[in-house]
């Protein structure tokens, strides 16, 4: 007979021992494969919170960082550019920033910001992404006889004021976006969490 003189104890080991060493074998392939799955590192860092440092931020100075691959402004604004802002809202489109997209609602004030002072800004223009220079004097511009300070675009010649509110008859729909943000301490801003603690 042809089973005769067969272990059948050595063969469920070795049936036993395959199953658990090919079993092995497949976890450890499918693990890079899930860890594919995961972002990476540096997709990771690229979205998280940062922490900028504003201590040496002078008045009617801008300090410029990034955030999820975009650059954010921070600008500590002087006295007279916050007293010149009420004056402008006949001119802008959305003075009291109502479009709630454009700023977390600690920022839907007069400032745009949580401290009149402290101005932050996502540093695109809200036209095509063009990136507007800052023009903090207030004195009279080529693009506008009565400058009070603000953001001018030169690629469409779109203008912001000093909280980054659109002005009327240019090609941006909107005012520039306020970033969520949050206080660490007087000197640290943390980009990416706003006052109320959400991204």
């Amino acid at each position: 007979m042809a089973t005769d003189g067969v272990d059948k104890g050595r063969r469920r080991f070795l049936t036993a021992a395959t199953t658990v060493v090919g079993g092995a074998g497949i976890v450890v392939a499918a693990v890079p494969f899930i860890k594919s799955w995961e972002p990476s590192a540096r997709a990771k860092t690229a979205g998280a919170p940062i922490e900028a440092d504003i201590s040496k931020l002078e008045e009617g100075q801008m300090v410029i960082v990034e955030w999820r691959g975009q650059p954010v402004w921070i600008i500590r604004r002087t006295k007279a550019q916050l007293d010149a802002l009420p004056g402008q809202d006949a001119r802008l489109r959305d003075p009291k920033s109502t479009n709630t997209d454009q700023q977390p609602a600690f920022a839907q004030n007069e400032y745009r910001s949580m401290k009149p002072e402290v101005l932050v800004l996502v540093g695109l223009c809200t036209h095509l992404g063009c990136a507007p220079q800052l023009h903090a004097e207030l004195k009279p511009e080529p693009f506008d006889a009565d400058w009070k300070g603000g953001f001018f675009c030169p690629c469409h010649k779109s203008r912001f004021d000093m909280a980054g509110r659109v002005y009327q008859g240019v090609p941006a729909p909107t005012n520039l976006v306020v970033p969520p943000y949050s206080f660490i301490d007087d000197n640290h801003i943390m980009i990416g969490v706003n006052a109320e603690g959400a991204a």
